[in-house]
């Protein structure tokens, strides 16, 4: 075939309102050797989108590593699986809700956590953690008020109703993210090793079953607009955003888990984006067969439901699952038990044809192997981002003062304590939570044991804006430090890549480069990725976000009484600096806040160095010398060292800082590969360090309640934390321009 086919139902502009390009529906027409009808042009629109399909980053993303002794499953499924010991499994993904939040944020972060939550359950785990990363554009613009109450409420309302405890996160501003936020949501769970469930379908004349909750006209199109810019008209697409309910959601979570305790599953898949439609079409995909579905017995909540609605809607909390055959009653009274619809809706078959069937006509046919192989892949057209100069320390001119630069930075949006949003989220539910947001990294027990996962989400879009390459790898790298500040052993990392327009070269440049830096240092760390998801077209008449890709990490600890806090413990410490300063001032908060610009390249990723001292500092902790620990990143050394006298309100006696390095870029530079240290016994620490060949220096002591230092005026703790944990509330507080 070599034109494409229309009909009176499916005209041009139809195929272009459901996001296909001419050439992919002529790819339609040739692989149904026909004109699709406008339920399967539906099902082709959802699964062929970018955020489904994948199709402009699944050429770069097969080059990250994903495998390593700890991986049990990588990519490719719902979520990623690596081995904790002792039977168990953690398992873990990212995802963004970006769109839908900015047209609507309560639901749109709601349905976020409610999807990444399905994400995990579906797998057989139990949900233990959320985490969060979020966006949002100047302070200044007159909707990023309302944007961040709704946010941070519909992030609050849903995991505080499910009962999963909301431990980590970090939130930016900036203007890029004006008319384009992101809303990165991500779920940590357990379960046992040889109890996984997948999702590939199996057994023909197996039965189809859908559980949770009724289907409804909510959501449709969802993943289409996922997979297109905004523009001026955007909010007009509302009605696209899912209604979340986590009532339901919990006892779609215990109904699931009950289920999966005996051996009735064979198969079984969130509906997430693109609902029954990318559920079905990726069971039947995996596994190489075909379903028949009677859309007739889907539970629906609105009279009139199409076929094109029922396979489209993104209605929340629902679940496809396959069973052994003649397993349906015992199934049935478990979902009746919690309240839950359950419903045979159809049946494995040996066709590899998705036929859909009401009123006992068959409304839609499709191949499926076609529909899965066949999606179109681009190896899109790339520029890499110019390089830019390194900004020497001499060349940037020290603030009037240094300590009125300190308070600068600590009321600064990016660095102002959040505690005004992480106070919204039940952080100690399940009873676990050792650690929770205000750290390097949130600390969860694994339930009866000594054991604890380290928990992080991490990125530095400036950096990667400035040079994506060492902007990605470091955005892995400082995921890596918070977990190894804590003692525990990073293992594996889930990734959120929130790009602009693909099809704008120097954004698909930034991000190949990106994949790159995050593949450099996943390689050098032995921390591969075990699961992600891209959200492309963040972008709104023609002004891309900063390139973000988040990194979510995770990390074990044996004995999470030998983990430590940021919070130093002890008066007559010794604070240590573990890491070399060089001053690097290019692409900083420094440079942006307190000279007013930001340009220059981001500092240098040392991923051998990361390594070194990592591992050193991790077993200083790990063997009793270190009371405290905390990396350095956003804001440089004094902005660390400030962090943790607040932290422990205490103060700290800064008596000495790195030679040859002008003060005002020894204190705000941000060289990466360091840690601040607190030890009662710095002769050791120092002598021990020097023999691994690991920079380090003695920077002053833990005592009373001031902060002094070289340059600096004496200023209270007190003090400074009244200033870092007064922005936000006050701006929230205040009455829109």
């Amino acid at each position: 075939m070599t034109t494409a086919i229309y009909s009176a139902e499916i005209t041009p502009e139809i195929v272009a309102q459901h996001g296909l390009k001419p050439e992919e529906y002529l790819r339609c027409c040739t692989i149904m050797g026909r004109a699709p009808n406008l339920t399967e042009l539906g099902v082709f629109s959802v699964m062929w989108s970018e955020h489904c399909s994948y199709k402009s980053s699944k050429v770069h993303l097969k080059t990250l590593p994903t495998t390593g002794p700890k991986v049990i499953c990588g990519p490719g499924e719902n979520a990623g699986v690596i081995d904790i010991g002792d039977g168990q499994a953690a398992i873990f993904k990212i995802e963004s809700h970006n769109h839908p939040s900015f047209i609507e944020p309560y639901q749109g972060a709601a349905t976020g956590v409610g999807g990444i939550l399905r994400d995990v359950f579906t797998m057989g785990a139990r949900p233990i953690a959320n985490l969060n990363a979020l966006r949002f554009g100047s302070p200044d613009h007159p909707k990023t008020r309302h944007l961040v109450a709704g946010v941070v409420a519909g992030i609050g309302g849903y995991g505080n109703c499910v009962g999963v405890p909301t431990v980590g996160g970090e939130t930016n501003f900036h203007p890029s993210y004006n008319g384009n936020i992101l809303v990165n949501a991500m779920t940590v769970g357990l379960a046992d090793a040889d109890k996984i469930f997948y999702s590939a379908a199996a057994g023909p004349g197996n039965p189809v079953i859908y559980v949770g909750a009724k289907t409804g006209r909510d959501g449709i199109h969802g993943a289409t607009m996922a997979s297109a810019e905004f523009d001026d008209e955007s909010e007009a697409k509302r009605p696209t955003v899912q209604v979340g309910d986590p009532f339901t959601e919990k006892l779609l979570i215990e109904a699931c888990l009950e289920l999966m305790a005996g051996d009735s599953i064979v198969a079984i898949q969130d509906m997430g984006a693109a609902g029954l439609t990318s559920s079905s079409v990726e069971m039947a995909g995996k596994g190489g067969l075909g379903l028949e579905l009677d859309l007739d017995r889907v539970p629906v909540r609105e009279t009139g439901m199409t076929p094109y609605e029922i396979m489209l809607s993104e209605s929340q909390e629902r679940m496809l699952m396959i069973l052994k055959p003649g397993r349906e009653a015992d199934a049935q009274r478990i979902f009746q038990k919690w309240e839950l619809d359950f419903a045979v809706i159809g049946r494995v078959t040996e066709t590899g044809k998705l036929v859909l069937k009401m009123d006992g006509k068959t409304v839609a046919e499709l191949p499926v192997e076609p529909l899965v192989s066949q999606a179109p892949q681009y190896q899109r057209p790339w520029e890499p981002t110019p390089a830019q100069p390194e900004i020497t320390a001499a060349s940037v001119a020290p603030p009037a003062g240094l300590s009125d630069a300190l308070k600068q930075l600590l009321a600064s949006p990016d660095i102002a304590s959040k505690r005004w949003i992480w106070e919204q989220y039940d952080a100690t539910v399940m009873g676990d939570t050792i650690q929770r947001s205000g750290g390097d990294a949130a600390l969860v027990r694994v339930h009866g044991t000594t054991k604890g996962l380290a928990l992080v989400t991490d990125c530095t879009p400036r950096y990667c804006f400035a040079d994506p390459v060492r902007g990605g790898a470091q955005a892995v790298v400082e995921t890596w430090r918070n977990i190894t500040a804590t003692g525990a052993m990073p293992l594996a990392i889930t990734d959120n890549m929130n790009f602009g327009n693909p099809e704008r070269p120097r954004i698909m440049g930034q991000f190949v480069g990106c994949i790159q830096g995050i593949r450099e240092a996943c390689i050098a760390l032995d921390y591969p990725v075990v699961s992600g998801n891209v959200s492309l077209y963040n972008e709104t008449n023609g002004q891309g976000i900063l390139p973000t890709p988040v990194i979510g990490g995770v990390g074990l600890i044996d004995d999470v009484d030998k983990a430590v806090g940021i919070a130093p413990k002890f008066e007559g410490d010794s604070l240590i600096l573990i890491g070399e300063t060089r001053g690097h001032l290019g692409a900083t908060l420094y440079l942006r806040e307190i000279s007013g610009r930001e340009d220059g390249a981001p500092p240098e990723i040392d991923l051998a160095a990361e390594r070194r001292n990592g591992d050193f500092v991790r077993d200083r902790i790990l063997g009793g010398a270190v009371s405290a620990c905390h990396d350095l990143s956003d804001g440089g050394l004094l902005i660390g060292i400030v962090e943790m006298a607040m932290a422990g309100g205490i103060g700290i006696a800064i008596e000495a800082l790195p030679g040859e390095v002008p003060v005002h870029a020894a204190y705000f530079g941000e060289d990466q590969a360091r840690y601040l240290v607190a030890t009662n016994d710095a002769d050791a620490l120092l002598a021990a360090a020097k023999a691994a060949s690991v920079p380090a220096m003695r920077l002053g002591r833990i005592a009373g309640a001031i902060l002094t230092g070289p340059g600096l005026d004496a200023i209270s703790v007190m003090e400074l934390r009244r200033i870092h944990t007064g922005w936000l509330p006050a701006y929230m507080a205040a009455e829109p321009a």
